[in-house]
């Protein structure tokens, strides 16, 4: 099974995770902030993983710990889960529309960390939760998880939807990515390691 389980604990966050890549995309997510819950809901279902999450952050601060530092632990517990990466397809793409709002996320599970984060919707609040946080966790999930991590969003103008495209697309994309390839029998990658 595709499984891990991490804790990391710094002065400005408490987190515990357990994730499964092989789930039903069943979910409890604690944050204390509700947008982020609803997103990382929204994120499990779509991925088809499973997710234990508890995150106690510094949100007398703000929300930016907590966002950015869930991102670091979910990269690297998908990080972990993946093992040698032997048989995934590696490569995921998704165009999700929400409404008024289209987003299309790449992601390449080749081992380099590396973000692109286009997105024209200018910055303000989903609740407790700021937009700009999104780009946040974007960020760090590709530095803990080790992958390129595209996102384009096309065009939107409520922030509401322009959120939920993001992490769907994200999610749909991160599904195809680490799922298996009944065809590959080896690592995909012509260097024989990701």
């Amino acid at each position: 099974m595709r499984k891990a389980e991490l804790k990391r604990k710094t002065k400005e966050t408490d987190i515990s995770l357990k994730i499964n890549l092989d789930g039903k995309g069943k979910s409890s997510i604690s944050t204390k902030i509700g947008f982020f819950d609803h997103m990382l809901e929204s994120f499990s279902r779509h991925s088809l993983m499973a997710l234990d999450l508890k995150v106690d952050g510094d949100l007398h601060v703000d929300s930016h710990h907590t966002i950015e530092d869930t991102g670091i632990v979910l990269g690297q517990a998908m990080k972990e889960a993946l093992g040698d990466k032997k048989g995934i397809k590696r490569f995921g793409f998704a165009s999700i529309p929400m409404d008024e709002a289209l987003t299309e996320v790449s992601v390449d599970l080749g081992g380099r960390a590396y973000a692109v984060y286009n997105c024209h919707i200018d910055y303000g609040m989903l609740g407790q939760m700021a937009f700009e946080d999104i780009e946040e966790f974007v960020f760090a999930l590709a530095n803990g998880l080790g992958a390129n991590i595209h996102i384009n969003v096309r065009y939107g103008s409520n922030r509401h939807h322009v959120a939920e495209s993001i992490f769907k697309a994200l999610a749909r994309s991160l599904r195809e990515a680490v799922s298996i390839d009944q065809k590959e029998e080896g690592i995909p990658s012509t260097k024989g390691i990701i």
